[in-house]
């Protein structure tokens, strides 16, 4: 299965991302509303044109409406189901690709693409893309997870991996997470490479179940994604009968099963929002 179909299966349905955000909010420690928690990186004016990409069940618009009445918003994304679900208003949502977006230049003051740029087959031409309809002085918010993310699950997965393949401990890493491909760490260098400056913030945090049942159903949520990456000789069926096991032992010996979650927020401007006073200090030096 190629990467663009694993990802429009993977997107089929709103089961996935309903599993994903459902287990944050009932698991994660501290508790945190991690879409209001990303919205507030940003400072707001509360007059903005918004395009967020992405949008999926309008998860970040929910926050926007009740916090920031006075934006006006724009959604797309590439699952028409998923956009079926989303609460804006039909003349506001667009079925579209994040690399041929179908609107003016110097359209929007912000432009959210919050977990979706690691999906594109090209992140530069979405780069560009973003850019080309973002206003003077607009702000891009994107959300992704970091390289470092849940570092004993992919633990119990590389585990798992070296029991079943005929290659054993030749088998050196689990599949790659589907955010490596724009974490916060890389993802901060690539965002650079269009903007004149790009701030981080992070949110560590844990994933502490008392149950195996619910981190079985979060490990299967991503299946789609990263079943891709398993070696010729194991199944994904079988895997999760591995780490049934090893969530189970776990479980039994500890009390609970911790997970470390690492997410973040990247902003990227050439002027705007937080970088104004830089801007405004290089040219008053001559840096222009």
């Amino acid at each position: 299965m190629s990467e663009a179909e694993a990802i429009r299966r993977y997107y089929a349905t709103d089961r996935n991302l309903r599993v994903r955000e459902e287990t944050h909010a009932k698991y994660a420690l501290p508790r945190i509303d991690f879409a209001r928690w990303t919205l507030a990186t940003l400072d707001w004016a509360g007059d903005e044109v918004i395009l967020d990409i992405g949008a999926g069940r309008g998860r970040h618009y929910a926050c926007l409406t009740q916090d920031q009445p006075g934006i006006t918003y724009f959604a797309l994304d590439l699952s028409p189901k998923l956009l079926l679900n989303h609460p804006c208003a039909a003349d506001h949502l667009a079925l579209g690709d994040a690399m041929r977006l179908p609107y003016s230049d110097d359209s929007f003051d912000i432009v959210m693409a919050n977990h979706v740029l690691y999906h594109l087959a090209d992140i530069e031409v979405g780069l560009a893309e973003i850019k080309r309809v973002l206003k003077p002085g607009g702000r891009v918010l994107a959300a992704t997870d970091s390289l470092q993310t849940l570092p004993e699950l992919q633990v119990l997965i590389r585990r798992a991996i070296v029991l079943l393949s005929k290659n054993g401990t030749d088998v050196v890493n689990p599949p790659i997470m589907p955010s490596d491909a724009f974490a916060l760490e890389n993802g901060t260098r690539i965002l650079a490479r269009h903007f004149y400056a790009v701030v981080r913030h992070d949110l560590p945090c844990q994933l502490v179940f008392d149950d195996v049942e619910p981190a079985m159903e979060y490990l299967d949520s991503m299946r789609e994604l990263r079943q891709g990456g398993l070696p010729d000789d194991v199944s994904w069926d079988d895997m999760m009968l591995i780490m049934r096991q090893q969530f189970t032992q776990l479980l039994q010996l500890l009390g609970k099963l911790e997970f470390h979650l690492a997410v973040g927020a990247l902003i990227a401007s050439d002027c705007g929002g937080f970088i104004h006073e830089f801007v405004a200090r290089d040219r008053n030096y001559g840096y222009d």
